[in-house]
């Protein structure tokens, strides 16, 4: 097993190598799409509508990266990836993006060669099971079965979650949240386990939620955000600065609804003017529009708007803001300056 990893990883890395040698925003803008690698559906983060136009958190962050560089939000071509298939769709060039809850860890960071240009959900693993199983605790789940999508953080933490706790299971090895959800659902395993962000989404989408316990415990660390390929560092910055405009414009209360008043009549907040274009020469330093961050906004809204469409607590997924909040509200999102 280890070998395979391993090689997997060289592979990926000596794939990475190859793709980045060309510039990926050159690239981009003479195709005039973007080529964003997204999940293969997950409600509230990233699935087709019913007229099979994508939609979802992550699925925004793809939005607003094609407004910025190419001033229009739905000139993105969608890729859906497994867990499995994401790093090589992404190492080898057939994606110039990764946005699917992809929890940034040091051996992706460094070993596959890649860069996660932020964090745009701070999450950690959890456990649902079927309220009838009378369990309260992810520690009574001792010899439990449990649905578990291979090529993830999510099965090498629960591996290390029941060997602390001295406790056994049977893994069930899936590949996609359908198929996890599938089986789940047809009592193939008595656990499902994956971000609890994903366990809330799965829920939703079930016909009867409230059958479902997601359990109290968290038990790992999983700061989800989108990813490039190391070596173009260029393409790397417009992809975390156009992140970063998204949060900071929710900390200044840039919305879509005041963006337009604001960018036509520039007040006296310089951050506020330099972050919509009005002001300074960010955009050039990014060879882009003056108001690529503007057009960015104005594809879904803030961050705190995008948050609430799609994943919020008036959705049927139903997350609280939590560690998502501001660093003003007590969260840990913080945008670098825009100076």
């Amino acid at each position: 097993m280890k070998k395979t990893v391993i090689l997997g990883a060289l592979t990926v890395a000596g794939l990475a190598a190859g793709a980045a040698s060309a510039g990926t925003l050159d690239d981009v803008k003479a195709r005039g799409k973007l080529n964003c690698g997204v999940s293969t559906g997950l409600t509230g983060f990233s699935a087709p509508d019913a007229n099979g136009v994508w939609q979802g958190f992550d699925v925004a962050v793809c939005r607003a990266v094609a407004a910025a560089v190419l001033g229009d939000p739905m000139a993105v071509d969608f890729v859906p990836t497994t867990g499995q298939t994401r790093f090589t769709a992404l190492a080898s060039g057939e994606i110039d993006l990764l946005a699917r809850n992809t929890t940034w860890t040091f051996s992706r960071d460094v070993d596959l060669k890649f860069e996660f240009v932020g964090v745009n959900y701070y999450d950690g693993q959890g456990f649902m099971v079927p309220k009838e199983l009378g369990v309260s605790s992810a520690k009574e789940l001792d010899g439990a079965t449990v649905c578990i999508q291979t090529g993830t953080t999510t099965e090498l933490n629960l591996a290390d979650f029941f060997r602390v706790n001295n406790i056994s299971y049977e893994p069930v090895p899936i590949e996609t949240n359908a198929e996890a959800q599938q089986q789940y659902l047809a009592g193939a395993c008595d656990v499902y386990t994956t971000d609890a962000s994903g366990l809330a989404a799965t829920r939703a989408s079930f016909e009867a939620p409230g059958d479902h316990v997601i359990l109290p415990e968290i038990i790992s660390k999983e700061p989800l955000g989108p990813l490039v390929r190391h070596g173009d560092n260029e393409w790397g910055d417009i992809a975390r600065w156009t992140l970063n405009a998204l949060i900071a414009a929710e900390e200044y209360g840039v919305t879509s609804a005041n963006i337009a008043e604001l960018s036509a009549a520039p007040g006296n907040n310089p951050e506020i003017n330099r972050l919509l274009g009005t002001e300074g020469e960010l955009g050039a330093m990014l060879g882009l529009e003056a108001d690529w961050a503007k057009k960015a906004i104005m594809a879904n809204g803030n961050y705190g708007e995008v948050f609430e469409k799609t994943i919020g607590e008036n959705t049927p997924i139903g997350l609280s803001r939590g560690l998502n909040a501001q660093w003003t509200e007590g969260g840990l999102l913080y945008s670098p300056p825009f100076r």
